[in-house]
């Protein structure tokens, strides 16, 4: 009996002490004094695993299968899944994708089977982080979103509030806004890690900050911003190092090389990632050591340091080899499977049980029917008992007619609440979009505003001296700055309203009529006034006009202006591309828009082409999305190729195409048909 109460009391003492390393020494002495009773080696066990996960995961193996045997000993079915969790994330740290991931979904089964809707969310969450550091972001993604689809419902239905809630969720959203960081889609890392980082800072999730300031110094790298980037990198660095974490240390390191590198000071980018192939190799994390690797390849490489290009490419071959052999990489696929076919049984399944309910359903209705038939037979021989169940049937019929109009008239209401549903949800998608766009200048016009509130209190302040005592130069300078801010607020004002037009302009119902139009005059027309208009704002900017008119093509009925706004945005696009590959081509460089127009199988093909810098392969999906734009802040709303596909496809039932390579120029295809 003593030495159980020593046991407790060491035990008891651990948890509440703050250093970590001294947290360990308590416990492996409480733990070396437990020969038993099983529940409490099993929760020093618990508490050794989580200590020596960050640190040391291969020590924290160990003790979790330890954990775990004595859970299956005793019957706990939740403490058997928070072990192979342990044991999971200990693989999945170690570079062992496979047995991670075999362990991971063996997990989510036990979760199941107890109903444990948070255990489930973080295995998902688990498995997502895991195919994220694999690189595989296609796969990542549906698992986390499976994961917040879970743990948000679950946390508002039962009013969770704490620490755990919190960090989950802060979790969850910090690693959909890595998939998105990683697969290039800025805005929508910006926005889940943003969340994330609020969330973190303000419940004060220390464990968490370093990640997320480490990416958000990504999306800033992403952006251009190198000394906010710098800035979030800094920031992430002492938390790693507090928390002896290698495995973070190294990603910010290489993160913090790659910026370096971008900003061409090749010493320190070789420095830090070197730094962080040592803190990778320090704890055994074989991802961290391949990518830190593969990245100084390339940079002596590019130095032309063979013998330590070769040195380092000698790393991230063996490397690889351990991470993605071709028996990994199978069995990796075979469990994806696995997993996804399991969901797939259980939602056939369920399917089956509502088919099943529905025929019990049907075939008790059909013995209804029958016993009602010989009911009518048997008493059709007595005219009285005939009458009354007739009389009877017709209100039975009457009651069920009411009961049908009532379902129709809530089915009705339903599925007007679903559409209503739908437009808000619509609406929603893009009141954010105008939100996210007039923020920009809107924060230019506050700001700007405030600076001469304190520019005028300070010319106040000096007019208001005697006059041998006021400085009549400082006057003039807060005069100008005045006048060069309210300069600026009138500008950002004006962005601010041609957004809003923009968008006005893009949600308008259409009620112009369709006028037979001559489309090669209209393309002329619109090709000079986009010329000339750039020619006014620019008068250094010159390019050759090349038309090709098919003069066959008939009088066609479009609506004009809309017609002409497409090919207006089309060239302006075309005179811009031209204009940003002048800047940098050279002398030879001669720009050139070309405007083709052809009668084809019933159809009027108009194509403008340039020999700009083209589209990138990664977002030419994204071109005709409402506010996606590839120009600076201020200089475009990306309404335009969104407003234009509209009119070309909905208004006007044609196609608009597009072909292009990055560096070499693009080309537009307008097919209208002819009737």
């Amino acid at each position: 009996m003593k030495k159980l109460s020593l046991i407790f009391l060491l035990f008891t003492a651990a948890l509440t002490t703050s250093a970590q390393n001294k947290q360990i020494d308590t416990l492996r002495v409480a733990l070396s004094k437990a020969a038993g009773p099983d529940t409490i080696r099993m929760n020093i066990l618990h508490e050794l695993t989580r200590n020596y996960f960050v640190s040391k995961p291969d020590s924290a193996l160990i003790f979790a299968h330890e954990y775990y045997d004595i859970a299956v000993k005793l019957k706990r079915v939740k403490d058997q899944a928070s072990a192979l969790n342990a044991i999971a994330n200990s693989y999945s740290t170690l570079g062992d994708y496979v047995k991670a991931f075999s362990i991971y979904f063996k997990t989510i089964k036990l979760y199941e089977n107890i109903n444990d809707i948070p255990g489930m969310a973080n295995e998902y969450s688990n498995i997502g982080s895991g195919y994220t550091s694999q690189q595989d972001y296609i796969k990542a993604l549906p698992y986390l979103r499976l994961g917040l689809k879970k743990w948000l419902p679950y946390a508002q239905t039962h009013k969770l509030t704490g620490h755990t809630q919190k960090i989950q969720t802060a979790i969850l959203l910090l690693n959909i806004g890595e998939v998105f960081l990683y697969t290039h889609q800025i805005d929508s890392a910006d926005y889940y890690l943003q969340n994330s980082y609020v969330l973190s800072k303000k419940n004060n999730l220390l464990d968490l900050l370093g990640n997320i300031e480490r990416d958000l110094g990504e999306v800033e790298a992403a952006r251009g911003h190198k000394a906010a980037a710098f800035n979030y990198f800094r920031q992430s660095l002492p938390a790693s190092v507090g928390q002896e974490d290698g495995e973070m240390l190294s990603i910010t390191y290489l993160s913090m090389a790659n910026l370096y590198h971008h900003d061409k000071q090749q010493d320190s980018a070789e420095y830090y990632a070197q730094k962080a192939l040592e803190a990778a190799s320090a704890q055994g994390y074989l991802q961290d050591v391949f990518n830190a690797g593969k990245v100084l390849y390339a940079y002596y490489e590019e130095d032309h340091n063979l013998p330590q290009a070769y040195k380092y490419l000698k790393i991230t071959t063996a490397t690889k080899d351990n991470l993605f052999s071709q028996d990994k990489v199978k069995q990796l696929l075979s469990l994806d499977f696995d997993e996804k076919q399991r969901q797939a049984d259980i939602e056939a399944a369920h399917t089956e049980a509502q088919n099943r309910l529905r025929t019990y359903i049907l075939s008790g209705g059909l013995v209804v029917l029958l016993l009602l038939a010989l009911i009518s037979w048997r008493n059709s021989r007595q005219r009285q008992r005939a009458n009354s169940l007739l009389k009877s049937q017709n209100a039975e019929i009457e009651k069920q007619k009411k009961s049908v109009e009532t379902t129709l008239g809530e089915l009705k209401t339903t599925q007007n609440q679903l559409v209503q549903s739908a437009k808000m949800a619509s609406l929603g998608e893009m009141t954010a979009g105008i939100a996210h766009e007039i923020q920009n200048p809107l924060n230019f016009v506050n700001n700007f505003s405030e600076v001469n509130k304190d520019l005028l209190e300070e010319l106040k302040a000096e007019s208001t001296k005697p006059k041998a005592e006021r400085n009549e130069q400082l006057e003039l300078e807060l005069i100008n700055d005045l006048i060069n801010n309210e300069l600026k607020i009138n500008h950002h004002g004006k962005r601010a309203d041609f957004i809003v037009k923009g968008m006005l302009e893009h949600s308008r119902t259409n009620t112009s009529e369709r006028q037979a139009t001559n489309i090669n005059v209209l393309a002329d027309e619109f090709l000079k006034l986009s010329y000339h208009g750039l020619r006014a704002k620019n008068k250094h900017f010159n390019a050759d006009l090349v038309t090709h008119f098919d003069t066959s093509i008939p009088r066609m009925n479009i609506v004009q202006q809309d017609i002409g706004r497409v090919l207006i945005n089309l060239f302006g696009n075309a005179f811009y591309a031209v204009n940003q590959k002048a800047k940098t081509a050279g002398k030879d460089y001669k720009p050139t828009v070309e405007v083709n127009t052809v009668q084809q199988n019933g159809s009027v093909l108009v194509s403008v082409k340039d020999n700009g810098t083209g589209i990138p392969d990664n977002i030419r999906e994204k071109i005709m999305q409402p506010f996606f734009t590839t120009k600076p802040t201020g200089e475009g709303t990306g309404l335009g190729l969104s407003l234009s596909y509209d009119i070309v496809t909905k208004g006007h039932g044609g196609t608009i195409q597009v072909n292009s390579k990055e560096g070499e120029g693009s080309e537009f295809v307008i097919q209208l048909p002819l009737s």
